[in-house]
């Protein structure tokens, strides 16, 4: 707290970088900082998931990035809305902006960011696995000041602890009510569907899960249709998508060009968006579709079943997760890491 109040009462630079642990204290720190910083503070993460956490943890008024610096400025030919950086936006009028999840945060936006000129105190994890491509923005430099001790309250819970189990490389003994281990066999059908998000290793996997889960739901068609969930694989800064955002189909289109063409719905609530994907997308699978055929287009497929790559940056309160760490040799203890500390309040480990 006294570091921090000496960057925001003498700042030397724009960017105070406080990083910790799953159950360190990184919201709570936040919400007291920006009760006793005066003025007003604007909270926001990367996606609309972590955005509605951070508010749950209460950070009022939490939202996304893109929510806080951009603005519809126009509208597409077919009468979408065009985003722009506008510098009327709501971070204009903040006295401190705090961003969680802050390694999902690539260049283009960090900058967009930061061309308000006001304080920006970022939150991160950095025992996750390293960021996405194209993110990282905010993580490439060491921290201002490093949390390693995880409280009481956020130990007595068992996601929290089996985390630690994982980060220190002990045999994870962590289950009890809101956490359970079962292997692939026991799982059924209706506790997958029943849960927010299901989280897998490898593309393989997450293809197939999906696949199995629009069957359970009773979709046909091989393109998405009303009310299915989607996940953008590609950032768009124009109309607002988010590498990694989640969002629901509110309107099928007629297909035009061999391209599904839909209007699609943030997972926060805000104002549909329409979108032109590649058919192959979703029948083959996004690693399938050549450049020529993506280029101008948008970039999504379903998002049932997410990797934990794509799944950086939010947090559900019940997650599914089934451990494919074998996949990541080095980097096994963090993938897992990181899928436990997708959950909020209940995790099912499948292994």
């Amino acid at each position: 707290m006294k570091a921090v109040s000496r960057w925001l009462h003498a700042p030397d630079r724009q960017v105070f970088r406080l990083f910790g642990y799953a159950g360190a204290g990184k919201t709570t720190l936040a919400r007291h900082i920006a009760e006793n910083a005066g003025g007003e503070t604007a909270f926001a993460a990367f996606t609309g998931k972590a955005a509605h956490v951070m508010r749950q943890k209460g950070c009022a008024g939490a939202t996304t990035i893109h929510a806080l610096i951009y603005r519809p400025a126009d509208e597409d030919e077919e009468g979408g809305l065009v985003f722009a950086l506008r510098h009327d936006a709501p971070a204009s009028k903040a006295d401190l902006i705090i961003i969680d999840e802050c390694s999902m945060v690539d260049e283009e936006l960090g900058k967009d960011l930061l061309s308000f000129g006001k304080p920006v105190l970022v939150l991160g994890d950095p025992a996750q696995l390293p960021p996405v491509k194209g993110g990282g923005y905010f993580t490439e430099a060491e921290p201002d000041f490093m949390l390693t001790e995880i409280h009481r309250q956020a130990a007595d819970n068992p996601i929290i602890r089996l985390s630690m189990d994982i980060r220190e490389g002990r045999e994870p003994e962590a289950f009890g009510e809101g956490l359970r281990s079962m292997s692939r066999h026991e799982i059924s059908s209706e506790e997958i569907l029943a849960a927010d998000q299901v989280l897998v290793g490898i593309n393989r996997t997450r293809k197939r899960f999906n696949d199995r889960i629009r069957e359970l739901k009773g979709h046909t068609d091989p393109t998405p249709e009303a009310g299915e969930k989607l996940v953008c694989l590609r950032n768009n800064r124009r109309k607002g998508l988010l590498n990694g955002g989640i969002w629901t189909v509110t309107l099928k289109k007629a297909a035009k060009a061999g391209r599904a063409r839909m209007s699609v719905q943030p997972e926060d609530g805000g104002k549909p968006v329409n979108i032109s994907v590649p058919k192959a997308f979703f029948t083959d699978g996004p690693e399938s579709v050549p450049f020529p055929v993506r280029r101008g287009a948008d970039e999504f497929d379903y998002g049932y079943a997410l990797t934990v790559h794509k799944a950086q940056g939010s947090q559900w309160d019940d997650v599914v997760l089934f451990d494919e760490s074998y996949a990541f040799r080095e980097h096994r203890a963090r993938w897992l890491y990181t899928g436990v500390t997708r959950a909020a309040e209940r995790l099912t480990l499948v292994r």
